[in-house]
């Protein structure tokens, strides 16, 4: 998987590319770390790019989510389409995420 972090318009956007699973575990770390150190109100995780996510991909958001949270700042999810917008769907994250 290939991550992308950027920043505009108050936004931090981490840019996902490719197989979303434990594999890219590291990968997605350092994209996180970087995010939350260079937000200033809301990380969006841009899924356009993702084909493909599994269980441990679900729980590495989870992780975004609490870094973020302790960092009192926002996790959206946006542009989730086919089956990782299914799976999304399917765990319940417009509960726990804002979806855009």
């Amino acid at each position: 998987m290939q991550t992308n972090v950027s920043s505009f318009d108050g936004k931090t956007i981490i840019q996902l590319q490719g197989r979303f699973d434990f594999n890219a575990h590291r990968e997605f770390r350092e994209a996180v770390d970087q995010a939350v150190k260079d937000a200033v109100a809301q990380i969006q995780v841009d899924l356009s790019g993702v084909d493909y996510l599994d269980s441990s991909a679900l729980g590495m958001l989870l992780m975004l989510r609490d870094k973020a949270k302790g960092a009192g700042k926002e996790v959206a999810l946006a542009n989730a389409r086919g089956s990782v917008k299914q799976v999304i769907e399917i765990a319940n994250f417009g509960k726990l995420f804002a979806i855009v």
